[in-house]
């Protein structure tokens, strides 16, 4: 058995993951009303038996108004979190601990489902019943042309939308779930206001780059607050926006020093979200840099993300103290069992029992059946169909 990094345990507060894996949160658009339904039950079912340490439920909506489509999971109902709490106990039952993301869509709300065209809302989903909504953002900048064009937030609506973060914190707090983090990335309402490209505000949440942090902070320390000493706070940012002029590595790093200030455990660290070019390299591990530079400058654990698709590649970047964990998105959607596998891959796993990590009522089964392929030698697809 080797020693690989990935698999070591990270200690977060009084939180222990097993591995250095998480799930990134990855919207389904299949909730009712904000509330989840069989289907999450079913996909965030195999994803904590799939081995992970952290499992993070998708961009979890604080109000009606902060949806992306009317699909999107919420928490702002207390009748909603029933639901939600025996997600978190049945990941917590396969070893995984429940983490989830809460979210404003901000100008990027009442638009279409990706697979219905990831755009605004047209008549075709209006006729369908997905009606658009009225929608707030740091200023009033529509995403794109054809777009809603979002109401700046006023002091009473800045007001209202830090206390749905706290109240939902609350609710993620009563359902179980042992991370919370804060979405602060993708063009979404807090990344508006920290991005230059679309706060264009004049008051004392505009203009500097300190401004511009200020309700994310707010927020952030509001988070802090209510989530109990002993549980870690995570925040995802866009590292850089998608356009140079938009937010810098540099603006994240102060960002994230002042985020360490309030009390957050790590940077959940992505890219872009705000317009419609992304001027970066995107190739695999692209934003792996991002988390690199904001550990190594602030001493925070970092989270890096972004088309990391195989197991050795998220061995180097634990090993090579790039970040503390590796979140694992697409490829998770692919391979659920994605951690379990890297377990045999990085050679964890044990020879005599090699599906010994896996839930018992299932590695009973695989350890019996490897046993016999190792008597069998591999199946080759020259031999016949049975033997």
């Amino acid at each position: 058995m080797s020693m690989a990094k990935l698999f070591e345990p990270l200690a977060l507060r009084e939180v222990t993951l097993r591995n250095r894996l998480a799930v990134s949160p990855m919207c389904q658009y299949q909730a009712e009303d904000g509330f989840v339904t069989t289907y999450h039950t079913v996909h965030y079912g195999k994803l904590a038996l799939g081995g992970f340490g952290l499992v993070i439920v998708e961009a979890t909506a604080v109000s009606p108004e902060g949806r992306i489509t009317h699909g999107d999971v919420g928490l702002w109902r207390d009748e909603q979190v029933e639901g939600l709490a025996g997600i978190a106990r049945f990941m917590r039952a396969q070893g995984a601990v429940p983490g989830i993301q809460l979210a404003h869509a901000g100008p990027k709300a009442s638009m279409q489902r990706p697979y219905d065209g990831d755009g605004p809302l047209t008549k075709a989903d209006t006729d369908r019943g997905d009606r658009p909504w009225d929608i707030v953002s740091a200023s009033a900048q529509p995403v794109d042309a054809g777009w809603l064009v979002p109401e700046a937030l006023d002091a009473s609506g800045i007001g209202k939308v830090k206390a749905d973060f706290a109240a939902a914190a609350r609710r993620a707090l009563k359902a179980g779930f042992e991370v919370v983090e804060l979405h602060c990335a993708h063009g979404y309402l807090l990344n508006a206001f920290l991005s230059p490209l679309t706060n264009h505000r004049s008051d004392a949440y505009g203009g500097s780059r300190g401004n511009r942090m200020r309700l994310p902070l707010e927020i952030a320390r509001e988070l802090r607050a209510i989530w109990p000493a002993d549980k870690p706070l995570f925040v995802r940012v866009s590292a850089v926006d998608g356009l140079r002029t938009g937010v810098t590595i540099e603006d994240s790093v102060a960002f994230a020093e002042a985020l360490k200030a309030v009390g957050v455990d790590v940077i959940d660290c992505s890219s872009g979200g705000v317009g419609t070019t992304y001027e970066h390299p995107s190739g695999y591990g692209h934003q792996v840099p991002y988390a690199d530079r904001i550990r190594q400058d602030t001493g925070l654990r970092t989270m890096a993300v972004g088309m990391i698709v195989d197991p050795v590649q998220a061995e180097r970047v634990v090993a090579g103290d790039h970040a503390d964990l590796v979140a694992i998105g697409r490829e998770a959607l692919r391979d659920p069992n994605f951690a379990l596998n890297a377990e045999q891959a990085l050679g964890v796993a044990s020879k005599d029992a090699p599906y010994g990590s896996w839930a018992p009522q299932i590695g009973w089964w695989l350890n019996g059946r490897e046993r016999k392929i190792r008597r069998l030698g591999a199946w080759s697809s020259g031999e016949d169909v049975a033997a």
